[in-house]
C-alpha cells in the first residue's frame, strides 16, 4: 500500500492542478506493478511501480530507445529513476490474448498472430550485433538450470540423480551448439500473446527490458508456444512456414530451406520451454506466487513431444519420462504425416 501512496504522491508533484485517479492495471512475473492513470479530461497514461530496490528500470528505456524506430513501444512521459516510477503513454486494455480468447474462429486467430509475425519481422530488420547483451552460452546455461533447480528438485521434489544428470548433460551437449549456431537478430525475449497491444494499425509491444542479441527463432516460439493459449501442430506449423517466407524474403538469417528452420524452431523452444518451467515453479516456491504454476504442464507436453520427436534429444525424453511418467500423448506423432519425417521423426 504504501508505493502506491508514494506513486500517488509522485503524479501528485508531476501535476499538481489536475485531479488522478489511479487504477491498478496489471502485473508482472517479477517485481513491476502498472497502475492506469485517467486524468479530468479523460486521457489516460499508465504508471510503472518498479520498486528501485529490486528493479533497475535502465534496462527497460535502453531497449525502448533501441525498438522504437521499428515497433510500437510507449513513450516515456515522466520518468523517476531513483523511486521507481515512470509515467508512460497508454497503448489501451486489449492484449492479443484477450482478442484471441474473445474470438476463437482459426481465422481470426491466423490474421492476429500473422500481424504479430509482421511486428516481430521489423524488429528483427533492424538488428545489429552490439547493441543489446549477447544472448551467448553462459545465458542460455543460467536459464536452463532453472529447471533441474526448481521444477525437478522443488515442485517434483526429485533432484537429478547421478544417472539423470548424464542424460541432462547428454541432452545440453546437442541442444546448445544448435542453438548457438543459428543465425542472430534482437530477441525480445518474451514475445508472447500478453505482451502485445491490440492495435489500429500495429500491435504494441510492452515488458521489453530483457531483450537480447541471440537465436533468431527464439521470439516466434515464444508467440506460437504459448503459455496460455495453445494451438494445434498444424497451426501452428503454418504459421511457422509463413514466418520462414517472411524471413528470408527480409533477408533475415533463418535456415535455407524449412525442414531445417522447424528444427530451429523446435529445438530453440525445448531451452525455452525448460527455463520457463524452471520459473514457474521458482515463482510458486520462492516467491508464493501461483499465478503460473498451473501452465506448467502446457511445457512439459510441448518438452516431450518435442524430445520425443528427434533422436538426438531421446536423453531429454528418457529424464522427462523419469520424471513425470508417461502420458496418453506419448504415442501420438502426428506432425510427421504434416511435414517432413525424415527431418522431424525420431529414428
Amino acid at each position: 500500500m504504501q508505493r502506491l501512496e508514494d506513486l500517488k504522491a509522485w503524479l501528485a508533484t508531476q501535476f499538481p492542478d489536475q485531479t488522478i485517479e489511479v487504477a491498478f492495471a496489471a502485473a508482472d512475473a517479477d517485481f513491476r506493478r502498472y497502475f492506469r492513470a485517467t486524468f479530468a479530461d479523460g486521457s489516460t497514461r499508465i504508471v510503472m511501480d518498479a520498486p528501485p530496490d529490486k528493479m533497475n528500470t535502465d534496462a527497460y528505456v535502453a531497449v525502448r530507445d533501441v525498438f522504437a524506430p521499428a515497433v510500437r513501444v510507449p513513450e516515456i512521459v515522466r520518468r523517476d529513476r531513483e523511486q521507481g516510477f515512470m509515467l508512460l503513454e497508454d497503448l489501451g486494455k486489449i492484449t492479443l490474448l484477450a482478442a484471441l480468447q474473445h474470438d476463437e474462429r482459426e481465422l481470426v486467430h491466423k490474421h492476429l498472430l500473422l500481424e504479430a509475425v509482421d511486428t516481430l519481422i521489423e524488429l528483427q530488420k533492424i538488428s545489429q550485433p552490439g547493441v543489446l547483451p549477447d544472448y551467448d552460452q553462459a545465458l542460455l546455461r543460467r536459464e536452463l538450470n532453472l529447471f533441474p533447480e526448481w521444477y525437478a528438485a522443488q515442485e517434483l521434489g526429485k533432484p537429478f540423480s547421478y544417472t539423470q544428470r548424464k542424460l541432462w548433460d547428454a541432452a545440453l551437449a546437442v541442444l546448445l551448439p544448435c542453438i548457438e549456431a543459428q543465425g542472430k537478430v534482437f530477441v525480445h525475449r518474451d514475445f508472447i500473446v500478453r505482451n502485445l497491444m491490440l492495435g489500429m494499425e500495429r500491435p504494441g509491444v510492452l515488458d521489453f527490458q530483457d531483450a537480447v542479441y541471440g537465436p533468431v527463432s527464439y521470439d516466434l516460439v515464444s508467440l506460437l508456444r504459448d503459455a496460455f493459449i495453445g494451438w494445434d501442430e498444424e497451426f501452428v506449423l503454418d504459421l511457422a512456414v509463413r514466418y520462414w517466407e517472411k524471413a528470408r524474403a527480409a533477408g533475415l538469417p533463418v535456415a535455407d530451406n524449412i525442414d531445417d528452420f522447424y528444427r530451429d524452431f523446435e529445438w530453440m523452444g525445448v531451452q525455452r520451454h525448460l527455463k520457463v518451467a524452471g520459473i514457474f515453479a521458482r515463482l510458486h516456491h520462492r516467491d508464493g506466487k501461483d499465478k503460473y504454476r498451473a501452465e506448467i504442464p502446457r511445457f512439459i507436453k510441448y518438452l516431450k513431444k518435442t524430445s520425443r520427436r528427434y533422436h538426438d534429444l531421446a536423453p531429454l525424453y528418457q529424464l522427462l519420462v523419469e520424471l513425470v511418467g508417461l502420458d496418453e500423448d506419448d504415442n501420438d506423432d502426428s506432425i510427421g504425416s504434416v511435414f517432413s519425417a525424415t527431418r522431424i521423426a525420431a529414428d
